[in-house]
């Protein structure tokens, strides 16, 4: 398909396109809302969605805990913010900052939520983003949180992909479109600049440049009392980047760390997460050094964590004297605290590869095939933290502890599901070339009911893990009902550290492929369903993989949902945000990638001479980083080739295909209810 017929649908808000669109609307609205269930189940998900009873997930910033909420009340949400000591209460009392729906109707502007960098220490000013309808481009605007308003001479950006950050009261950092030349290939700034209060944008001063190949440049200070540094660094690629310190005469001083490694400052330590191996130490590893031996040459690193064929590092969290370490093992979640041998956060002595001039204990007993969360510390003052624990049929608890001391409930979510007969099970699948790949498997006991309908989410990419937790809107939607909910934990994420990504890189993309078709076989396999009651679900990158059940596995499934998907592998790069993925697949525009890029495109690999599982695809017109036109393209070549196609794209909602519960809940039925439409026997699935 060198001569693309549809090349018309990437003209994103072109009128032909929009009409077509709109046609397409119409048929899938009409085959999957006239169903029975329907109006039902999308009411049930609202529910969830809207209920006044959810965790409101906290993120402390001085005095105060601030949140972002959203209810059949404030359907665009409200910005807000209560005391520690209310938090605590049942139902605390929030001060409202800003009301986004009441923004919306004072201006006529589709404003959404894009978060607020609040100015660190005085907490008295926020950089507030706002996106029209969804997109990943947003303005800026500077808001006085004791008056609770926008600052009329403040800070403001215009519409843009923008990085943006405070200095001082009176400073910022800031990456936009400053015209020409101004973005990188992949839609985000290529310069910095140091801009004050009181000046022209466009006169702010320069302090760092990236590459026009580069993915973006960005700034920041680090306001640490007594450690108050500012950085500069550049995204090579997706997975590559450097990073320099700025010094006060704007020299630059290389971190000089892997350029895969990922690298920051916090307080007198120097900590790197690497991707490869490097001094002796493997990939997946995270170090620590004292910053300024560091910059100095010395190379001496204290071990904080070395994974294993089955451990992988998820995450950590720094509160005011320790380290919080999130871990997975099998995919499954541990945590400790690790505490510096000066036990006062202050400069890490020398160790051997074992760490031990750390000290480290479990933070707290987590369930089997559960997760664990850290959601906010307080790096500055306490050592405080927020903590969620989940699993698949155990709703989220919040809990609030300070480390040494012990562990307080806050908050818990109650059952939003019926669990009667569920269980849950991690199982292993072979793939091709003989690598065991784990699974979750979430439903009745088969043994007894038979194979039944049965759903298989997947990802699989930019190390990205899938863990467990606890899904409500699934649990209406499919549990609920007797279905199996499966999710694989294929090459290409992050389960089992960088290793596990790398594997499907590139043209070893195919990997990712094998593995998820091969939990698909087992299932089978196992008895668990049939392949006409097997339907597979992805969204992004995972929608890539779902055009590749689509085009290599179609004989493994009954029905198939890909959500803002990738799907046209030879144009990805020059679509939006495209060109930023390069490392993760490859370059269309160089011979050695493009042949592969071809057999793993599903728009490329589509003939009117194979038998596909019907397909749901999802997207929105204000997604500004997957391009809709994957999805149009996709549908209008299958319809094309008289096959089974329905395609949804939502106005607006931006990547995330929805802005508000309303949507979020229609987007929702409209899936579940293809999928049960399409995988369930006439009779109804065994056992209801």
């Amino acid at each position: 398909m060198d001569d693309d017929p549809y090349l018309w649908l990437e003209d994103v808000e072109g009128r032909a396109a929009l009409d077509w669109v709109a046609e397409r609307n119409a048929e899938t609205e009409a085959a999957l809302t006239a169903d029975a269930g329907f109006d039902s189940l999308k009411s049930r998900l609202r529910e969830v969605l809207d209920a006044s009873d959810r965790i409101p997930y906290p993120v402390r910033r001085g005095a105060f805990l601030y949140n972002f909420w959203r209810d059949a009340e404030h359907v665009r949400g409200v910005w807000r913010r209560t005391s520690p000591e209310q938090y605590r209460k049942d139902v605390p009392e929030w001060e409202i900052l800003l009301d986004i729906d009441a923004l919306r109707a004072a201006e006529g502007e589709k404003w959404v939520w894009a978060g607020a960098r609040v100015r660190h220490p005085a907490y008295d000013r926020a950089l507030v983003c706002l996106s029209r309808d969804g997109g990943d481009a947003f303005a800026v605007r500077e808001f006085d949180l004791a008056t609770r308003t926008f600052v009329d001479d403040g800070f403001q950006v215009g519409e843009a992909k923008t990085r943006i950050g405070w200095i001082d009261a009176d400073t910022v950092f800031v990456g936009t479109d400053f015209g020409p030349g101004s973005l990188t290939d992949s839609g985000y700034p290529r310069t910095v600049r140091r801009w004050r209060r009181g000046t022209p944008l466009e006169e702010a001063a320069p302090v760092f440049e990236a590459e026009t190949g580069d993915v973006s440049a960005w700034a920041w200070h680090d306001s640490t009392p007594g450690f108050e540094r500012d950085f500069v660094a550049r995204s090579l690629d997706f997975f590559r980047s450097e990073t320099y310190l700025l010094a006060p005469d704007d020299t630059l001083v290389k971190i000089d760390v892997p350029d895969d490694a990922r690298a920051y400052a916090h307080r007198r330590h120097l900590i790197v997460t690497l991707k490869s191996d490097w001094l002796g130490h493997r990939a997946g590893s995270l170090l620590a050094f004292g910053f300024d031996a560091f910059l100095a040459g010395d190379r001496t690193a204290e071990v904080l964590f070395a994974p294993d064929e089955r451990t992988a590092l998820d995450g950590h969290s720094w509160t005011r004297h320790h380290l919080i370490l999130e871990t997975m093992r099998d995919v499954s979640a541990r945590i400790e605290v690790l505490t510096p041998g000066s036990g006062d956060g202050g400069t890490v002595g020398a160790s051997d590869a074992s760490g031990r001039g750390w000290t480290r204990k479990p933070l707290a007993d987590v369930p089997p095939l559960s997760a664990v969360t850290v959601v906010d510390t307080d790096p500055d003052v306490s050592d405080e933290f927020y903590l969620d624990v989940s699993g698949f049929l155990q709703p989220s608890t919040l809990y609030r502890g300070e480390t040494g001391a012990d562990t307080e409930l806050l908050k818990q979510v109650p059952a939003r599901f019926d669990t009667t007969g569920l269980t849950v099970e991690q199982a292993f699948a072979t793939s091709r070339d003989g690598t065991r790949i784990p699974y979750f498997v979430i439903g009745p006991d088969r043994t007894t009911t038979g194979p039944g309908p049965t759903l298989l989410y997947g990802y699989g990419g930019f190390e990205v893990s899938l863990t467990p937790h606890y899904g409500a809107m699934t649990g209406r939607a499919w549990l609920e009902r007797g279905g199996t909910y499966v999710i694989a934990n294929i090459r290409g994420g992050g389960e089992y550290g960088p290793v596990w990504h790398q594997a499907a890189l590139g043209a070893e993309r195919p990997r990712a492929f094998e593995d998820f078709a091969a939990v698909a076989a087992d299932l089978v396999a196992r008895g668990i369903t049939t392949p006409a009651m097997l339907g597979a679900e992805g969204g992004s990158n995972g929608g890539l993989l779902m055009g590749a059940m689509l085009t290599r596995y179609p004989h493994l499934f009954g029905a198939i949902v890909t959500q803002v998907p990738l799907l046209d592998m030879l144009r990805f790069h020059k679509l939006l945000a495209g060109a930023s993925w390069i490392a993760e697949y490859g370059d269309p525009d160089d011979e050695a990638d493009r042949d592969h890029l071809r057999a793993i495109s599903p728009y490329h690999q589509l003939r009117a001479d194979r038998e596909y599982p019907p397909v749901l695809l999802m997207t929105s017109t204000r997604d500004d980083r997957v391009h809709p036109g994957h999805a149009r393209k996709t549908a209008a070549r299958l319809r094309e080739l008289g096959h089974e196609v329905l395609l949804y794209e939502n106005t607006g909602g931006g990547h995330a295909g929805a802005n508000d519960n309303e949507q979020s809940a229609h987007n929702s039925a409209l899936v579940y209810t293809f999928l049960w439409q399409r995988l369930t026997p006439v009779d109804g699935p065994p056992g209801l």
